[in-house]
């Protein structure tokens, strides 16, 4: 096996437990979210108008093979609430299972060979270095989707610095693990 194979699969399992720390330890995993008001109601309507159909909703719709797609969004965002649904039917909402947990331990441990790959690709030879250089890949980790979800969707502004500094620590975690699994290369 590769010395960046075993980096990566170190590095994931640091990123999970980042990952763990930064949601449960600390109280980012909340940070930008709030409880409906008057939820019952709420849900009620939600469960009359989609019944059983999970999906992610976008309000007010707009069809968009309408030529007029932006005048028409801009109208109706004048005058309706807008904003993204992530929707549920009863019974089929997201759990902390075993399942859900080895998606994401997969996902952080994917996330983290590609950092070791790249690492390994470099002449970057202080374990400093090295960590910054995987936490350098957490930032723009951080920065790709959040910002964009901030700017186009209106995330909550401290949701998306709390999830871009989560990201940040999972790479950071990860850093610290490739760096010292992955030596400096021979010269």
């Amino acid at each position: 096996m590769r010395s960046w194979i075993v980096a990566g699969i170190v590095g994931g399992i640091a990123m999970f437990i980042g990952s763990t720390i930064a949601h449960v330890a600390l109280p980012l995993g909340q940070v930008g979210l709030s409880p409906v008001p008057k939820e019952a109601p709420v849900l009620a309507a939600m469960h009359d108008s989609l019944g059983d159909k999970q999906g992610l909703y976008f309000f007010p719709w707009v069809d968009p093979k309408s030529k007029d797609m932006m005048a028409e969004t801009t109208a109706k965002m004048k005058t309706n609430p807008s904003g993204i649904l992530i929707y549920n039917p009863p019974g089929r909402g997201i759990e902390m299972m075993p399942r859900t947990l080895g998606i994401e331990f997969v996902k952080e441990t994917i996330c983290a060979l590609i950092a070791a790959f790249l690492l390994a690709q470099t002449m970057i030879a202080g374990y400093a270095a090295r960590v910054g250089f995987v936490t350098l890949a957490g930032i723009a980790a951080g920065i790709t989707t959040n910002v964009s979800y901030w700017n186009w969707y209106g995330f909550p502004t401290d949701y998306t610095l709390a999830y871009a500094f989560m990201n940040v620590i999972e790479y950071f975690s990860a850093g610290l693990a490739i760096a010292a699994v992955l030596r400096k290369p021979a010269a």
